[in-house]
């Protein structure tokens, strides 16, 4: 059980540190909200095969990875339509 319960407290600490990889909003609250999905998920499969604490931690670092890189995509795709924008206001 203890082993299990660092594994899990190492999945977070990893999972939420991605956070600062990619500094927009988009990122951040993706990160967060891939790494609470990914540990619902991981969990609930997990628990099919008798190791849902496992399951939950694996979730929550994978969601965490994902959810940042679809944020840092947005973040991205929506710096550049500023950036457009905002040229096309001063001509």
């Amino acid at each position: 059980m203890k082993k299990q319960i660092t594994l899990l407290a190492v999945s977070l600490t990893a999972a939420f540190s991605f956070a600062s990889c990619s500094s927009g909003p988009n990122a951040r609250t993706g990160t967060v909200i891939g790494a609470l999905g990914g540990a619902a998920a991981g969990g609930i499969i997990g628990h099919q095969s008798g190791r849902g604490l496992e399951g939950a931690a694996i979730g929550a670092g994978a969601g965490a990875i994902g959810g940042n890189v679809i944020g840092g995509a947005q973040d991205q795709r929506n710096e550049r339509y500023y950036r457009r924008s905002a040229r096309r206001s001063y001509y």
